[in-house]
């Protein structure tokens, strides 16, 4: 199917999904479904503070799927961005609680930024190693690992909680902001915005004009012609998961630093499985992942801001969210399958 007509589609299945989503609104609480579609634009892009904030989210959810984009198109199925995600915040949050009084903030950020990088790295290697080497079930290895995270995120907290008894480890460094992300323009975001843009440029080269690229897409069409080829596969699968999980610890840097200026078990937020749409709609594509991920970011700013302006529960604005990916995902089915309808006529001069 040409490219023009894949976006057609999907745009079809978009207004499709606005028009079910209006009759569902109106059915349920009678509300004009257009001020309900005014209200999410408004909660996504309503001022400048709620448009970076935005733009902030947007930039996270496209880095984690970025680091997701070369271990899915391998057919790794990476789902432990979560804890990448985490040990990559917790590099960070260590990096400013301890070195936050001893070290320039330029400093600070690069060396948060090569620690979270090296500690999705090692997340990545390992069940990347047991799989190469002994054919591990990645899917479930990587899974579990997220729950390793966790707790090691919640035993940070306990040691770093701030003020004692609280469960909460605070705004890192709140006085003198060290190691947060600096106003660029004026602009508190911008940086997140410099830095996940060049990681699309980047990976975008990567995975279609290198050496390296071309041996991810190969091993993920087939392992056996890869090997036949004289690639090796195991190589290039503990190779792919360490960037994938360095990217996804580069994620949870900018989710200290660069955002919230703290750590806690909800850091990721399930964003690591939110990204793995991304990806596959964006069909590893970092360009377009700047679409799906704005869209995703986009529903979930609008459900949070019409459930506070009409008073609607938290479930409502959700299943207003999940018709319209239900939705984007199904027209994948078009996208991919051809529909052919055929009369009783032509089935009997068939049969002839």
């Amino acid at each position: 199917m040409p490219m023009w007509r894949g976006w057609m589609v999907r745009l079809i299945s978009l207004v499709l999904a606005l028009i079910v989503c209006a009759m569902i609104i109106y059915a349920m609480v009678k509300l004009n479904p257009l001020k309900v579609y005014g209200a999410m634009w408004s909660g996504a892009f309503g001022t400048e503070k709620r448009t970076w904030i935005t733009l902030r989210d947007t930039m996270m959810m496209l880095c984690i799927g970025i680091g997701l984009a070369p271990a899915f198109k391998m057919r790794f199925w990476n789902i432990g961005a979560e804890g990448q995600i985490l040990v990559g915040g917790i590099a960070t949050s260590a990096i400013l609680i301890y070195c936050g009084s001893a070290m320039p903030t330029w400093a600070l950020l690069l060396v948060s930024f090569v620690v979270s990088a090296v500690a999705g790295l090692v997340w990545g290697f390992i069940p990347a190693f047991f799989k190469a080497r002994y054919g591990t079930n990645e899917t479930l290895f990587t899974l579990m690992m997220n729950y390793v995270a966790i707790q090691l995120t919640s035993f940070c907290v306990a040691k770093w909680e701030h003020p004692f008894g609280s469960n909460t480890v605070g705004i890192i460094n709140q006085a003198t902001m060290a190691g947060w992300f600096p106003s660029i323009f004026g602009k508190q975001y911008l940086l997140n915005v410099i830095l996940v843009m060049a990681f699309s440029i980047i990976m975008y080269i990567y995975l279609r004009y290198s050496k390296h690229g071309y041996e991810i897409s190969v091993v993920g069409e087939s392992e056996r012609t890869a090997s036949y080829i004289g690639i090796d596969v195991k190589h290039v699968i503990i190779r792919t998961m360490m960037l994938s999980g360095a990217i996804c610890g580069i994620s949870g840097f900018l989710a200290v630093s660069g955002a919230s200026h703290t750590i806690s078990t909800s850091t990721a937020g399930g964003r690591g499985f939110t990204a793995i749409i991304v990806a596959w709609l964006a069909k590893f594509n970092t360009f377009v992942m700047i679409l799906v991920a704005l869209l995703i970011i986009f529903l979930e700013k609008g459900s949070m801001q019409i459930a506070s302006q009409y008073n609607l529960n938290d479930y409502a604005s959700q299943m207003i969210t999940g018709i319209i990916l239900f939705f984007i995902l199904g027209s994948e089915f078009f996208i991919n399958y051809r529909l052919i309808f055929r009369n009783n006529s032509a089935k009997e001069a068939t049969a002839k």
